[in-house]
């Protein structure tokens, strides 16, 4: 799983966060990778905004050690999933993707169960509460990408 966002310092690292998290819980950890990435390049190598970290932290999601790294050609090919915050990102995703491969980009809020929106917004200038906000859709949606991960193991033959 992939998770991309702009600068990868807010949506997609705090989506890294929680699933990594839901898949610890779930006993899943090692069976599934799950990085992050951003369309834009300008943060590479940076920690997580300290907000998004901070409210992330009051959830129990450990963000501290992920690095902001810029989507490259070759994440299409090693991603079964390349799950996108918003509309913009998903354009520059279908950019870059191959035209073969295309069919593993998917906009997260897609796997939203109890909220009903087509995006998970840049909680940037949003203030405490735009966090709090993708916080409550991250975790959404993640709860349901977890039962389509688990759904798509149980068909694949044992290892």
């Amino acid at each position: 799983m992939l998770f991309v966002c702009l600068g990868n310092i807010c949506r997609s690292p705090t989506a890294h966060a929680v699933f990594r998290e839901q898949l610890r819980r779930d006993g899943l950890l090692g069976r599934v990778e799950v990085a992050s990435a951003g369309t834009y390049a300008g943060h590479a190598g940076e920690p997580p905004d300290a907000r998004s970290q901070r409210h992330a932290a009051r959830r129990g999601y450990d963000l501290s050690d992920l690095r902001s790294t810029p989507l490259l050609a070759a994440d299409f090919a090693r991603h079964d999933l390349v799950l996108v915050m918003d509309e913009m990102n998903l354009a520059a995703c279908r950019r870059q993707c191959p035209p073969a491969l295309q069919d593993r980009l998917r906009g997260l809020a897609g796997f939203c169960r109890r909220h009903r929106v087509e995006r998970v917004p840049d909680p940037y200038e949003g203030g405490a509460q735009g966090f709090e906000h993708v916080l409550d859709l991250v975790e959404d949606a993640c709860e349901g990408l977890l039962e389509h991960v688990r759904a798509e193991l149980a068909r694949r033959p044992a290892a």
